[in-house]
């Protein structure tokens, strides 16, 4: 039994030297093989008397187990410094600062529109809207259009395949005459209709692209109607606006005779800074008119008692004009680069 003792040593000395899972392996095939020492050591005991091979058996059999138990062991070690191992590999710090979140901020055309409608409310001009897919008879027919305008072609237009007389509003003039209708509803029994003060804003559509067009933009329009609302209540209160909106007094405001179907007489509004790096260069900004008698009436308005003037800038062209911006397709492109400016 001292062979035994002094295998069992050497199994239990080899098993603790193995430094890998394939060292193991090859320890164990010498003691516990087919051709290892232990085995070889239980195949003899059938050349022994009975009461020897009972007593040798045994002793074996306890020799066995204890290798056996020594492997399991040895293999659970090597498992447990290779997890180790790989956690330590793999651990992050906590220690260190997380990633925060970014800032965001309001787009240029929603930080023009808020100053917009701010600028409007304080001379008595409340907010309006309408539907963006709209019919055809508000959006060109109520507005003195003809059916010839060169507007209503579908080379302009967007319209609905399957909705004969929709299309996507090319304007926001039409809330301009549905706004009219539901006022003049609402106070159908006063003896004096309350001046109409409204800017309509809102997304538009039409057949455009490159630059300074684009197929979806923005639009503001702006309606006044009351007795006694002339041309120069007009002036006035778009040259306060562009003082106001471009923050200085420092330019100039003309009116150029044009041709709208919906005003009467009709203009072009031009402005030009008096300082600065565009001194002088007279920029378009916005069309405007006293209301054709006709829109009036399709709003419901009495176009002997009341006038009113309506004008219409695209909202996009103020933004590009206020941040010094020269290409409208970067409003609607999302990079972050651009927008992060505005912040």
């Amino acid at each position: 039994m001292d062979q035994l003792e002094l295998l069992v040593t050497q199994a239990l000395a080899d098993f603790e030297a193995a430094a890998d899972a394939n060292a193991v392996e090859t320890a164990k095939a010498k003691y516990l093989g087919k051709t290892g020492s232990l085995t070889e050591l239980l195949k003899a005991l059938g050349k022994m008397e009975p009461d020897a091979r009972r007593e040798a058996g045994a002793a074996i059999n306890r020799a066995k187990s204890t290798v056996e138990q020594a492997l399991e062991a040895r293999r659970e070690a090597l498992r447990q410094a290779a997890l180790s191992q790989q956690l330590a590999s793999e651990a992050l710090d906590i220690t260190l600062p997380g990633r925060g979140r970014g800032n965001g901020g309001l787009h240029p055309v929603t930080r023009t529109l808020d100053r917009i409608e701010q600028l409007f409310a304080g001379i008595g001009f409340a907010v309006a809207d309408g539907p963006e897919i709209e019919e055809d008879w508000f959006n060109f027919t109520a507005l003195n259009t003809p059916e010839n305008h060169p507007a209503r072609s579908m080379h302009d237009t967007f319209y609905l395949a399957d909705a004969p007389g929709v299309l996507l509003r090319t304007h926001t003039s039409p809330v301009q005459v549905r706004y009219m209708q539901d006022h003049v509803a609402r106070h159908a029994d006063d003896e004096v209709m309350p001046e109409i003060r409204i800017i309509a804003p809102g997304r538009v559509y039409r057949v455009d692209y490159d630059a300074t067009h684009s197929p979806m933009f923005h639009q503001i329009e702006g309606l006044w109607v009351g007795e006694r609302v002339s041309f120069a209540d007009l002036k006035g209160v778009i040259a306060e606006f562009l003082r106001r909106f471009f923050e200085t007094d420092a330019l100039q405001v003309r009116f150029r005779p044009s041709f709208f179907p919906f005003t009467e007489p009709s203009a072009e509004i031009d402005f030009a800074f008096m300082s600065g790096p565009n001194k002088g260069k007279w920029l378009e900004i916005a069309g405007c008119g006293v209301v054709h008698p006709s829109v009036l009436k399709n709003g419901g308005v009495d176009p002997e008692r009341y006038t009113g003037f309506a004008f219409g800038m695209g909202l996009d062209r103020l933004t590009m004009l206020r941040y010094g911006i020269d290409d409208l397709r970067l409003f609607f492109e999302n990079d972050l680069r651009f927008l992060s400016q505005f912040r």
